[in-house]
């Protein structure tokens, strides 16, 4: 600090501030004169006449400083040069307006809870809007098949089903092998290893095969739906549609959702067997049942209905996973912003909405295949 007078700042009584010294960074440089000067801003508090005839240099960073121990207005009474009074006039002239703090009250916490439940039902409603209009393009779809958009289905079929198949069977593959091996540890502590034919079995064909297989899904394909449509939102490709007369139901949703609906079946069950397959395998590597004996008691330990259970379950997580997608899709503003806020919501609705399905389905359900 060599050169430099250290900064001050002195009470002259009662309404009155002296600001002495040179206010410049290579003042406040120095830790020590740095709290020193917080100390005294601190104790000058919102003083109505600020001296500062006697202060030497300042620059942006003393001002700032000065400006904002000011509440961002000039004082009632300033003594000041005029290159430093520049110097402030720069400041005001580029520092932003503190936004107002806003007091948290009951109130306010029960309208912000008012517009968040508004905003959620108005997704419902348009999602409920979507399956109508699913339905009625399925019918129109039954009167004129020759009409149908059949190349859009068996492309988005073999897209969202036949690309997702080596993800999900090496995910199901070691799932299967995870659970077979935490498994065997316990059921080792009882002479029970037998058993593991059968948990593995309910709990994989019944519930972790299709669930897996939609989550995964809901993450690949559900994203992909909502980029596809939110892309075609950015580049107005919708409003071009609707004044051609094209239907967006017909013509995006109802192939998507079709194809998603006879994919996810069978995801769920080329997930399973891959699952199956893993936990068999690990099986006779930690417990020395060998796979002839695992799948010889599979059929007699679980039921057939589990299967067709998880099937129909699976459909059900296709329809709402491409429909989700869609809304999302749909929602999308003509901004890139918009897209990537689409994207993410998108993964994170369906993926909630297939847990909760399956809650449902397990609740409804519980008495079937035991």
């Amino acid at each position: 600090m060599s050169g430099l007078t250290l900064p001050t700042l002195q009470r002259e009584g009662a309404e009155r501030v002296l600001v002495r010294g040179d206010w410049v960074a290579a003042a406040f440089a120095d830790r020590r004169a740095g709290r020193r000067v917080a100390a005294q801003l601190r104790g000058a508090g919102d003083q109505p006449a600020w001296d500062l005839s006697g202060l030497q240099r300042l620059d942006h960073i003393g001002a700032q400083l000065l400006w904002d121990q000011w509440g961002q207005r000039w004082p009632q009474d300033i003594a000041v040069g005029e290159a430093h009074r520049a110097m402030l006039e720069r400041v005001q002239q580029f520092t932003a307006e503190r936004p107002a703090r806003k007091r948290t009250t009951l109130a306010s916490l029960l309208d912000g809870l008012g517009a968040q439940v508004l905003h959620a039902l108005d997704h419902l409603k348009h999602l409920v809007q979507l399956i109508g209009q699913l339905l009625l393009d399925v019918l129109r779809l039954a009167r004129q098949p020759a009409r149908g958009p059949w190349r859009d289905i068996s492309g988005h079929l073999y897209r969202m089903g036949a690309t997702a198949l080596p993800i999900t069977a090496l995910v199901g593959f070691l799932i299967g092998v995870v659970l077979a091996y935490l498994m065997s540890l316990q059921l080792r502590q009882f002479g029970a290893e037998t058993f593991i034919v059968n948990i593995l079995g309910i709990s994989l064909i019944r519930e972790l095969g299709p669930m897996l297989g939609a989550i995964l899904v809901a993450g690949r394909t559900g994203s992909a739906i909502t980029a596809q449509i939110g892309v075609m939102r950015v580049t107005e490709e919708l409003d071009a549609m609707r004044v051609m007369g094209i239907p967006h139901g017909f013509r995006l949703v109802m192939p998507r959702a079709l194809a998603l609906a006879l994919a996810m079946p069978l995801i769920a069950l080329w997930t399973t067997l891959a699952a199956l397959l893993g936990g068999m395998l690990a099986a006779d590597m930690a417990m020395d049942i060998s796979p002839a004996y695992f799948m010889q008691a599979l059929p007699s330990a679980v039921d057939v209905s589990n299967l067709w259970l998880a099937m129909a379950k699976s459909v059900v997580f296709g329809i709402f996973i491409a429909l989700i997608g869609c809304h999302w899709g749909l929602r999308v503003a003509p901004n890139t912003q918009s897209l990537g806020q689409g994207t993410t919501a998108s993964v994170v609705s369906a993926i909630t909405m297939v847990i909760i399905v399956d809650a449902l389905f397990a609740v409804a359900f519980k008495n079937v295949g035991f």
